[in-house]
Order: structure tokens, then sequence, then C-alpha cells
């Protein structure tokens, strides 16, 4: 698959390293595994001078025997002595740099927490003394997200304060799916939304599903749910690491929130055992949930819920893990006749959590999210507000087109309207079909 999106991180790098003329620069690149910053980096190196280090979990001597054939391939110099120290090589970096500036590309930064965690102290030392004399432009990726935010967002640590931009890479909206599917000449439609709704966007996964020719449900279904899939030990693979021991806790939230469990005291209920530590930590150390709350909601209020944030995650804990012994098994129609029985309700919050995203992308807002009373009372699926032209966009979205219904939403939105008195409101009826409506032309 061809390099898609991106556009404004890449002009952003690009006015980075322009900045080098006078003084090194530091990027970091952060964001989950498989949303693409190895990838973005090489696009923005590709036309460029550049030396590309993958951090591998090896000893801190083997590692810098193989970066220093590395760096003697690139650059011609005479290296005198064995280097044994990440710290004399990136020393060597900044002095070559002196030279001839170029970007360093040190991917799989965090693994240097568990071969020598004294390398972020050295580097801080050696940019300290060097980055004014030096033309480096450093780009720092990481795949686990809580470290890299530990890495260089902590004050505590040694290189808070020494990036010149953070990147958190997001996956693909859902106009550049479009894009995908249309080079891959597959109809857009409901193939664009199960894109959507099972990859959320992740570059890695449409490269997949595009090599294999499987960009519509059913060949998506068939290439998913298969022996050797790439896919069925995906959330697996992606969080035992980010999650560490206590993984088996914090899964058995996860499953139950992609079962439509999102109340605190409902999940705790069930799980009997206080979770709001785990929650915390899902939130805001590891990013993999989020709290959902009704649009006028106070800061304090509890009126809250809690989902994941990535697409194919909720599938995953859904559908796969949820499934694990039939999998285990290899009874893959048993997972797939599941699949076929659930698949249009669970589409139908993903179809709400759509049009907020394409609402958002549109710029015409200041606001956007959905409305519910106390007890789930008066439930609407969207409201979008801007501030500035007094105006409150109320929105019923069904996957089934007949099911609409303006009135019965006027009904339910009668507490909402009264906390906006002065703003207009504009009453929409959204389905599957409408998609297109609200993506560039």
């Amino acid at each position: 698959m061809r390099f898609y999106d991106r556009q404004r991180e890449l002009t952003e790098l690009d006015n980075l390293e322009k900045q080098t003329v006078s003084a090194a620069r530091m990027v970091v690149l952060t964001g989950r595994r498989r949303i693409g910053k190895t990838a973005l980096a090489l696009e923005f190196a590709r036309s460029r001078r550049h030396l590309y280090l993958f951090v591998s979990k090896k000893s801190e001597p083997l590692l810098c025997a193989e970066f220093l054939e590395d760096i003697r391939h690139q650059f011609d110099v005479p290296v005198v002595g064995e280097i044994r120290t990440f710290q004399d090589i990136f020393r060597l970096l900044l002095e070559l740099s002196r030279k001839e500036p170029f970007t360093l590309i040190v991917d799989e930064f965090q693994e240097f927490l568990q071969i020598n965690p004294a390398v972020y102290s050295e580097i801080q030392h050696l940019w300290d003394v060097n980055k004014g004399t030096c033309r480096l432009n450093l780009i720092c990726i990481g795949s686990v997200y809580s470290l890299m935010r530990r890495i260089f967002e902590e004050k505590k640590e040694p290189l808070f304060g020494r990036a010149d931009r953070i990147f958190n890479l997001k996956p693909f909206p859902i106009r550049t799916l479009r894009e995908i599917l249309d080079d891959a000449g597959v109809k857009r439609g409901r193939s664009l939304f199960d894109c959507w709704v099972l990859t959320g966007g992740m570059p890695k996964y449409m490269d997949l599903l595009a090599a294999n020719s499987a960009l519509t449900f059913d060949r998506m279904m068939d290439f998913v749910l298969q022996a050797d899939s790439p896919f069925l030990d995906e959330g697996r693979n992606l969080l035992i690491e980010e999650l560490g021991r206590d993984y088996g806790t914090y899964f058995s939230i996860l499953e139950l929130i992609s079962l439509g469990k999102t109340a605190r005291m409902e999940i705790q209920s069930i799980l009997a055992a206080d979770i709001g530590g785990y929650l915390e930590r899902l939130e805001n150390t590891f990013g993999i949930i989020s709290r959902h709350k009704p649009i006028d909601a106070k800061p304090n209020s509890r009126l809250q819920k809690y989902r994941i944030t990535d697409n194919f995650l909720n599938f995953w804990f859904r559908f796969i893990y949820r499934n694990r012994s039939a999998i285990e098994t290899g009874n893959f129609a048993y997972v797939r006749e599941i699949i076929d029985r659930d698949y249009p309700v669970y589409c139908g919050l993903l179809l709400e959590k759509c049009f907020r995203e394409l609402l958002a992308e549109s710029g015409n807002y200041n606001r956007i999210s959905s409305y519910w009373e106390r007890g789930n009372q008066n439930e609407i699926d969207l409201v979008a507000v801007n501030d500035l032209k007094k105006t409150i966009t109320i929105a019923d979205i069904k996957m089934n087109k007949t099911r609409l219904g303006i009135e019965g939403l006027k009904h339910r939105a009668r507490g909402l309207l009264a906390s906006y008195p002065r703003h207009r409101p504009e009453w929409l009826g959204l389905s599957l079909e409408n998609i297109a409506d609200y993506l560039p032309k």
C-alpha cells in the first residue's frame, strides 16, 4: 500500500528540519503500535540524508556494534577503538552533524529503559552541551505510549522539555479510508464503514486488508477468522507489554466495556472489586479508554460512561477475546455466527461515533457529544454546538433509516434545549447512507 495522508506532519517535520541550520532539533513520534510512526519518519527521510537505528532488545555493547556498522555504511568515518556505549555512539553522531547535517531516526526509543536507563541522562547531557553547535535532526520513535510519555513529559525525567515537538499520531480519518478503497477498486458505501468499524483507520490493518483483497465485510471476516490470522492475537500483542503483569484485570474491564457495560459501578459490581485505579490508568496513563459525558455535564459530574477509544481493540475484545475458547479450538464458524448475529447492533454505537468524528472534522462546531439524563433517560445520539453562531445540531442516528424519528427526537430534547435558550436548533436524521454527505467531494 502506498503512503497515505500525514501531510500536516510531513510539513511540520520539514519546518523543524530547516531549523537545524541554527541548532539541532529533537522530535518525538508517539502513538500506538501499527499507527505508522516508522512509515512517517522514513517517508519524510526518504529523499534526505538520514540514518535509521532500531533499538532491539539486546545488550548495549552488541547494540552499539550494530549501530557502528550502520554508521560506517552511511558515513565515511574512521572509528578508532571499540565503542561499547550509546553515549559514545551519540557523541560521534553529534560530531558528524557538525560537518554534515542529517536526520537521525531512533526507533523503539523506550527500549533503552530495559537496556540501560542511564542512556537518557547521557543523551540529555550531550544534547544540552552540543545542541547549539550541531545540525542534527533527531527523531525519536516509541510504540509504548505510556513509556514515551514518561520519558519526555514527566518533569523528573532527564529528557523532559528537550523535545522541540511531540507528535501523537492518530488513525487515518474515514476520508483516507475512502481513498484507499478507491485505489483498490472497491465500491464505497457499506464497505467503507465496515473497514472503519474493524480498523478504526489504523494504517497497518488497512495495509493488511488491502494486500489480501479483504476490503469488503465477508472477505474481512474470512481473513480475520482463520488459523494464523495476524488479527487473532493482535490485542494481546499490543497490550500485554503496555499493561504489565495486571493485564488480566485490565482485559476483564475492557471486555465488559466492549459489551456495553460502560458505567463504573456496573463494571465494579460484575467484577466484585474496586476498579477506580485501573480505570484511571487505562484512561490517563495508557490512553486506551475515554470518559464520555453528556454535552452539558459539569466537570465533576458523575453522569459518565467509559468507552474504548480504539475501534479495533473494541472489536477484538467484543468478538475475539470474548470467544477465545472457540478461537483456540479453531471453531471459527461459531465466532462468525456470533458476529453475524450481533454486528448490526454493535455497529449502531459505532455509527454514532463515526458521525461525531465527521462533524468534528468539518470545523463547524466547538463542542460535540451526545446527551442523556439520569437513568439513561431521553438519550440523544449526537449534539453539536456552535457557540459563536448560536446554533445547536441535534441528531437521531440509526443504521436503518426507516427507524429515524424527528418528532420523538424533539420530545427527548426538551430538557437539553432548556439549557440553550438562545441557540437555534437544527434537527437531523442520519443513517449509513449519509456518511458520504459529510466527506469531501
